[in-house]
């Protein structure tokens, strides 16, 4: 018996009846020899973290467009924090791990640079809209390894495009990295937005403090805590009314506070127009796009390829290249 086949034992034996098992996976979309140590969906972690896009995170913007300070948050740090909520939540529920982290890995990878701002600037441009969860589920089955994409399995396929909204994921682990997905990032921006000033600790309304905890600490613990007691044995991944309701009700305080708050955000309107000018160009020089683009032009349109492009972007890629585009040059006498 091989060692993925000793796992997959234990899957059987110990995992909930809910769980996904990696032998019971749906499979790829090109069938591949399995690999003798690990699950599919232990590979599918490997071949996410090692993939261009992964690695391009860690330069994308969270919520504050490249803030001066190294302990702000960026798109990499962000999906850190949403695996390690996600794989505690499924541990306790004995759920598949290896299945769960590889979609909190994954389902930020098709993120535009800027944060959501980039989104909703492509979503203008784009013919037919454009939508960082579409783009995530693109990035591995499209455009990564020189248009191969990575081959990933569909339950891991499917959480990535059922992380945000719409149709929960088929999986409950699945649905578990679409609850760590808001518990993360609602309390690291309130962190983020505390070190910057943006908000103050008093400011968050008492109403949900009681509910959630006073810190960022007890918050996490509170909501990561509640979605276990209120999913054990059942189909699906919930909360409990009281501390559900207390979660959006934050949410809706972010967004009044600092999702739409010009001390954060007053920057985002440049970011938008530099990303404007970047896809005009491109569009009506397709030529200068990278070779690996081309294809995608040929084969899709200039606008998916423009897209696509400017999508994977880093946001000091994005400013370098625009400086590169726009601004004259010096003149260097020889």
């Amino acid at each position: 018996m091989t060692l993925r086949e000793q796992t997959q034992q234990r899957e059987m034996q110990f995992l909930s009846p809910y769980a996904c098992r990696s032998a019971s996976s749906r499979g790829r979309a090109r069938m591949e020899e399995e690999c003798a140590i690990r699950t599919c969906f232990q590979r599918d972690v490997d071949r996410i973290v090692y993939s261009k896009a992964f690695r391009r995170m860690k330069h994308k913007t969270q919520v504050f467009l490249q803030p001066e300070g190294d302990h702000y948050r960026t798109r990499m740090t962000h999906t850190l924090e949403v695996s390690r909520i996600a794989r505690t939540i499924a541990r306790a529920l004995s759920l598949n791990e290896d299945l769960t982290e590889a979609v909190a890995l994954g389902h930020d990878l098709g993120h535009t640079p800027f944060g959501h701002a980039g989104e909703r600037l492509l979503d203008q441009l784009m013919p037919g809209g454009f939508a960082h969860y579409q783009q995530s589920l693109r990035v591995v089955e499209r455009l990564e390894k020189n248009g191969e994409g990575l081959n990933l399995t569909w339950e891991v396929r499917n959480g990535i495009l059922c992380h945000t909204k719409g149709e929960p994921a088929a999986t409950l682990e699945g649905q578990v990295v679409r609850l760590a997905d808001h518990i993360a990032y609602i309390n690291h921006d309130i962190e983020d937005a505390l070190r910057g000033g943006i908000i103050y600790p008093m400011d968050i309304p008492l109403e949900i403090s009681h509910v959630l905890g006073f810190t960022h600490r007890d918050r996490i613990d509170t909501l990561v805590s509640d979605a276990v007691q209120a999913s054990q044995g059942q189909s699906s991944i919930c909360q409990s009314p009281a501390v559900g309701g207390a979660m959006l009700a934050l949410k809706d305080f972010m967004f009044d506070n600092v999702y739409t708050n010009p001390m954060a955000k007053g920057e985002e309107g440049k970011a938008q127009d530099m990303l404007r000018m970047l896809f005009q160009h491109y569009r009506k020089n397709p030529d200068a796009l990278p070779d690996d683009f081309q294809s995608i032009r040929a084969q899709e349109g200039v606008d998916r390829a423009v897209c696509d492009y400017i999508a994977g972007m880093t946001d000091p890629f994005a400013v370098e290249t625009f400086k590169d585009i726009f601004l004259p040059k010096g003149w260097a006498v020889l």
